[in-house]
């Protein structure tokens, strides 16, 4: 505030000034001036008066002479004085337009009301640095489960469209570099209730400076970071960065997944894509030879899979030696028909577009296919505004990189425990993989299926731990219990148990709780409200252990806990 003030007053200095002289200049003429009562004696107009009338006359309201008819002289006088004081007001008035559309007014304004909104945030929030494709798409996710955030973007433009939008009118946003240590100290990085710091910008440094301020302020708090390298990642590894994210390793790993344990990577892909739209069935041929088009940081990711699994495949590139391609790597882009045809795209299983040209990526796919109509096809799309294009191509995988790195953010923010049960997930049998599918899917319904964990202790589930304490067995099927219907299930599966250090996946229905156990489950979102009743709630909880219903609260509780010591001293 003080600097918008001292702008403030510093612009409007010289109109403040010319209005005071004029208006002071005025009002003593009007002092000084003879004037006539009605009775014909000479009166002098006292300074109360003269403010008055110079204050209608200056604002061209216009009342009337006060309080007697004007002579000459002060007719004289007050027309002097109303050109005087009209111009002083144009002059003010057009400073004060022009100070409002001066660029760095409205920085300053938009910095102080930023500093307010944070300011304003009582409930823990995440501050995301960087509102690209990414950015943009976590927020939203964030939004939606009511979690609050609060943004860094270098682009006034991306700036000016967020404000404009529904989520922009509740989000804090600020126009700045984020690898500023100023801009993210008032963006709160130091405060206590900013619990995860995302660098999500496109620049590696930028998102390094981030991590490395973030860490240095408090070593203990979610940071988690994109990367466009890897030596920028083994840095954001240094300095302790809590999840380093490249969607093009991520990507490829999944992509094997498809191919290789297609009932695992169903399972991934219902809890981050909800929308999913698989183009390979578990029962679908998936052997055979891959031409990929274009050898960057995503070729060489999907290389790594490719070698590990020893799946044959070829490489086009526009520059294989100064990309260092691998032997056997065909020159050119893939948008042509005899390159394919080089690389072997007759006998392929499929075909990737990888390059960083949306264009040539389309251009490929619709090659390809008039060579061989059967190909699997997996498109790169580089451009979030081009989804429309690749969507209408029919491009039956479509690797948005985006997208890719903000469900695995939303993932870790809203449900950390999946990250680790997908793990656990993979290395189970496909065969057990597909019962567990089977499970999830009868609990999904036609439903979007959603991810929660509940926590047993004290202040999230009051009425299991005290149940606990006394003695009172609780097993894992209670939660499960319908509690309008203690004789229907919810519709929800149990994924993982962590106790401590020991993790058991799809943990058995008569499993005992114990304090401090944290239960992953999936399921439908209404599941998750009666489970919170449930394990708050002392009467519920009886309701579905014993099925009698009884009345509760606190005086209910606690003269019941006076009967029983009285029954007790007895």
């Amino acid at each position: 505030m003080q600097h918008v003030f001292y702008l403030l007053l510093k612009r409007l200095r010289a109109p403040i000034i010319t209005i005071i002289s004029v208006y002071a200049i005025s009002i003593v003429g009007f002092v000084l001036i003879p004037g006539q009562d009605d009775q014909g004696n000479v009166w002098r107009m006292d300074f109360f008066h003269a403010f008055y009338f110079v204050s209608f006359m200056g604002s061209t309201i216009g009342f009337g002479e006060v309080p007697y008819a004007f002579t000459t002289g002060q007719r004289m006088w007050a027309t002097l004085s109303i050109y005087a004081t009209v111009i002083s007001w144009l002059y003010s008035m057009g400073t004060i337009f022009s100070l409002f559309q001066d660029q760095n007014y409205q920085r300053l304004s938009r910095r102080t009301r930023f500093i307010n909104q944070v300011n304003r945030i009582c409930e823990p929030y995440y501050l995301i640095c960087g509102f690209g494709a990414t950015g943009s798409r976590v927020a939203h996710l964030l939004d939606k489960h009511n979690i609050p955030s609060v943004i860094i973007e270098s682009k006034l433009k991306v700036i000016n469209e967020l404000e404009t939008t529904e989520i922009g009118q509740k989000l804090p946003s600020l126009c700045a570099d984020a690898s500023d240590p100023d801009a993210l100290k008032i963006a709160g990085i130091d405060n206590d209730l900013c619990v995860g710091v995302l660098a999500l910008t496109i620049d590696d440094q930028t998102n390094l400076a981030i991590a490395i301020n973030s860490k240095l302020v408090k070593p203990d708090r979610l940071v988690i970071s994109g990367t466009q390298s890897k030596a920028t990642t083994g840095n954001l590894a240094s300095f302790g960065t809590d999840t380093i994210l490249d969607p093009f390793e991520i990507f490829a790993d999944h992509l094997m997944l498809m191919l290789k344990e297609p009932y695992k990577h169903l399972i991934y892909d219902v809890f981050v894509n909800p929308h999913h739209n698989v183009w390979a069935s578990p029962h679908q041929n998936t052997e055979g030879s891959w031409v990929i088009c274009g050898y960057g940081r995503f070729g060489r990711a999907l290389e790594k899979e490719f070698l590990k699994h020893d799946i044959p495949h070829t490489f086009i590139s526009t520059d294989p030696r100064g990309y260092k391609a691998p032997p056997g790597t065909v020159h050119g882009t893939g948008t042509e028909a005899p390159t394919l045809i080089e690389a072997g795209i007759e006998s392929a299983l499929g075909v990737i577009a990888g390059t960083d040209n949306d264009a040539d990526n389309l251009s490929i796919i619709i090659t390809a296919r008039d060579l061989k109509p059967d190909l699997i096809t997996v498109a790169r799309q580089n451009v979030r505004t081009n989804k429309p294009v690749f969507k209408a191509a029919n491009v039956n995988l479509i690797m948005e990189p985006g997208r890719i790195v903000a469900n695995e953010v939303y993932m870790r923010i809203r449900t950390p425990l999946l990250t680790e049960c997908f793990s656990l997930i993979r290395k189970r049998d496909e065969a057990s993989t597909r019962a567990l599918l089977h499970r999830i899917a009868n609990a999904m319904g036609e439903q979007e299926l959603d991810a929660w964990t509940l926590n047993i202790d004290e202040q999230k589930s009051p009425a299991i731990t005290e149940a606990i304490a006394e003695g009172r067995k609780v097993g894992l099927n209670a939660l499960e219990m319908d509690p309008r219907n203690r004789d229907r299930a919810l519709p929800a599966v149990a994924l993982m148990l962590k106790r401590g250090h020991d993790s058991l996946l799809v943990p058995p229905p008569e499993t005992g709780l114990q304090k401090g156990d944290q239960i992953l489950y999936c399921g439908q979102d209404q599941a998750e409200q009666h489970m919170g009743w449930i394990m708050r709630d002392h009467n519920t909880l009886r309701y579905i252990q014993t099925g009698q219903v009884g009345p509760d609260g606190l005086l209910w509780h606690w003269l019941k806990t006076r009967r029983d010591q009285a029954r007790g001293t007895k």
